[in-house]
């Protein structure tokens, strides 16, 4: 079987190719180009492609360094930073795996194989004939509410096939394999953002512009911000804040000020009420079935714990997820990730509003 595989330099794309090549299938390996020639973004990516060099080289595959970087910043990163002006919580990992990775990378080059592989932690069961994503054998790995946009479409034509073995089964694999890349850390931050850290990537692209932090009890001002846009509802580190805990609860787009609640036990920044709009089901979802109460359990962000809930809908697009336990940090922009109550099927997810 004809396979494009998606690499990035790291461990888990590699441990990827080799144990498909275990398996005798053939490969053909990609990686995707995202930042701009202008500096932005990417800043590791020549140290990437040298390591995704060697990975091909070993096995003896071809590799191609393909450009995705305008369709990345006019696409993935202009939603980001709409969002963030617009004072609400992006996910631009949810929106580069749809649209770069599984989008453009698909209509331009992936649909010529026969499947996509990907190094993301998830699985895939099928239910009656029909694919559903599913969860990673490693709960802390996991990387379905990652993947919880992609269409039915885009599912058909992936496989993840380190998906059913634990992180350390995957870092053995590669140290008994001798990949150049064995020990290599993790990535962190943004989808192809490489280690440029959050807040330099805001302040380049948006600025400065100093607000007022006050306390949404008292009304008192309890210190200065740089800009609405670096904080997002639920924070407590970086505010530089004496007496604390101080938790972000609100913003004030217009006036950029920004509210904060005291104490570790502070109601204002927990809730139940979930309210979601663009409800997307990457398969056949229940709830496209029935308008009533649904059972589910969810994720509102990147932890390995679930919340159990009941889903129901309230309009014609939008949706009530009621939380049969308090919710830390329920922010506007974010996408809730919408499970079945086993835990294992990712049906989806929505925007919360």
């Amino acid at each position: 079987m004809a396979i494009a595989v998606l690499i990035s330099g790291g461990v888990d794309s590699a441990v990827v190719v080799h144990r498909l090549r275990e398996q005798g299938e053939d490969l053909h390996l990609f990686y995707i180009r995202i930042g701009m020639k202008d500096g932005r973004g990417d800043c590791s990516a020549d140290d990437d492609i040298e390591l995704c060099q060697m990975i091909a080289a070993r096995y003896g595959l071809p590799l191609d360094v393909v450009d995705l970087q305008t369709e990345y910043w006019d696409n993935v990163m202009e939603y980001a930073l709409n969002e963030v002006r617009a004072g609400r919580t992006p996910n631009p990992d949810m929106m580069c795996n749809r649209m770069i990775k599984f989008g453009y990378f698909e209509q331009r080059w992936g649909h010529e194989f026969n499947m996509t592989a990907t190094g993301h932690y998830a699985t895939t069961t099928v239910i009656d004939g029909v694919k559903y994503l599913s969860t990673a054998v490693d709960a802390v790995k996991d990387q379905t509410d990652f993947l919880a946009q992609i269409t039915e479409a885009q599912l058909a034509h992936l496989m993840f096939p380190i998906g059913d073995l634990p992180k350390e089964e995957v870092r053995r694999l590669a140290m008994e394999a001798r990949l150049p890349n064995a020990t290599r850390r993790d990535s962190q931050g943004i989808c192809f953002l490489g280690q440029i850290d959050y807040n330099d990537f805001l302040r380049r692209e948006l600025g400065e512009r100093e607000g007022d932090i006050i306390d949404v009890e008292s009304g008192k001002t309890l210190g200065k911000h740089h800009g609405y846009w670096f904080h997002t509802i639920g924070q407590r580190k970086g505010l530089g804040l004496s007496g604390g805990p101080w938790y972000v609860v609100g913003k004030d787009v217009e006036a950029n000020i920004v509210w904060v609640s005291g104490g570790y036990g502070t109601v204002r920044q927990y809730g139940r009420l979930l309210r979601l709009r663009d409800l997307h089901a990457i398969s056949r979802a229940p709830w496209q079935a029935s308008d009533g109460p649904m059972a589910v359990t969810f994720k509102n962000r990147h932890t390995p714990a679930f919340i159990s809930g009941t889903l129901r809908r309230t309009g014609a697009d939008e949706w009530l997820l009621e939380s049969e336990a308090d919710v830390q940090g329920i922010a506007p922009g974010q996408f809730a990730v919408i499970y079945d109550c086993d835990r294992r099927l990712c049906y989806g997810s929505g925007v919360i509003y």
